[in-house]
């Protein structure tokens, strides 16, 4: 049986499998079955590939040279279900994001610029370009470093990820309703999308404190939710999808912004996206969103403190009016196996 060249990498607070776009089949539908057979699904377990039975470590990036001049590589990603066997291109992440820079050094995509190198990165998914910035001391990328993210144990290397302007948007707006505010089922939200789309309610409209550890009771009204926001989004019917998350928010009660609570889709995240974050903290500088009256905001141009299960992740958003500026996070990477990933036979 033959293989295919893969990188196992830790990127922000997923794990997922990194691939050359040239090692996969060009056939999406061909590629997509590979992959499924990679990981391990339809398994609760995945016990036959490298998945980790958890949707935040059955993701795929597959990274390529650019095709055009404004990004140096172009970052296509994928979500691979777990028990289903489903792969969708319909979100971005921005913790596997983290990665996509180091791969690209690591496979001679771009070569190392001295003491750091930056890479620009198309995501492929939104149209989004990001700059990823990272160590690489002596020409090879360094992934020790004393960084700490909440949600990951132990330090390693700062990658500073840097968004000019919007972050990308699958519903083709910022604000995809045309408004800052909506009543969906009678729940006061706000639709959102700087690289995530993201329907943000307040916990207590769904009668939660919004600090719980479980929330799976309200997963029908979840649900509910984010299909009727879905269609005002323009996304049509998102049943089958992971888009959008729907965001829980409340007091923050750590000293950070404010407190959430994400659903993937209707499963609760043991932290938060990185794009997710990004939308949220971006709806929290919008007069009138939902959560803006809940959260402590800091001075203009400093970092909101996301409260999330985990701990926090801080995101910097500027704003003029209503159009994005400019984002920025911090995560780190870490590489975890380079070789050869052998599928299971088809089917």
């Amino acid at each position: 049986m033959s293989g295919v060249r893969c990188m196992l990498m830790r990127g922000g607070t997923s794990k997922g499998a990194y691939f050359l776009a040239g090692d996969l089949p060009s056939d999406p539908a061909e590629r997509d079955g590979l992959l499924l057979r990679i990981m391990g699904t339809p398994d609760p377990r995945q016990i036959d590939g490298i998945g980790g039975a958890h949707p935040l470590t059955g993701k795929v990036a597959v990274v390529s040279p650019s095709a055009g001049p404004d990004a140096d590589v172009d970052y296509l990603f994928l979500q691979l279900g777990v028990e289903e066997p489903a792969v969708s291109d319909r979100q971005n992440c921005g913790n596997l994001l983290a990665g996509v820079g180091p791969f690209a050094v690591e496979r001679g995509l771009m070569p190392a610029g001295g003491d750091s190198t930056s890479v620009r990165i198309r995501m492929v998914n939104s149209g989004g370009v990001a700059t990823a910035t990272f160590p690489t001391p002596g020409g090879a990328v360094d992934y020790a470093g004393g960084t700490a993210i909440s949600g990951v144990p132990g330090t390693a290397a700062r990658i500073d990820l840097d968004f000019a302007g919007t972050a990308g948007s699958a519903c083709g707006a910022l604000l995809p309703t045309g408004r800052v505010r909506d009543v969906v089922g009678g729940i006061e939200v706000t639709c959102i999308d700087n690289g995530m789309p993201v329907v943000v309610a307040a916990a207590s409209d769904l009668g939660a404190t919004g600090y719980e550890t479980d929330l799976s009771h309200l997963r029908d009204r979840i649900q509910a939710l984010r299909l009727a926001a879905g269609e005002l989004m323009g996304l049509g019917d998102v049943a089958a999808a992971s888009i959008p998350k729907t965001t829980l928010v409340a007091p923050p009660r750590d000293g950070g912004t404010i407190c959430t609570r994400t659903f993937i889709p209707l499963r609760m995240h043991a932290s938060i996206g990185v794009l997710g974050a990004v939308t949220v903290a971006t709806a929290l500088l919008l007069d009138g969103a939902v959560g803006r009256d809940l959260a402590e905001l800091p001075p203009p141009g400093a970092a909101l403190s996301i409260e999330h299960p985990a701990g926090r992740l801080d995101a910097v958003v500027e704003l003029d009016g209503t159009a994005v500026r400019r984002a920025a996070v911090v995560r780190t990477a870490r590489k975890l196996f380079d070789g050869t990933v052998f599928p299971r036979s088809s089917p």
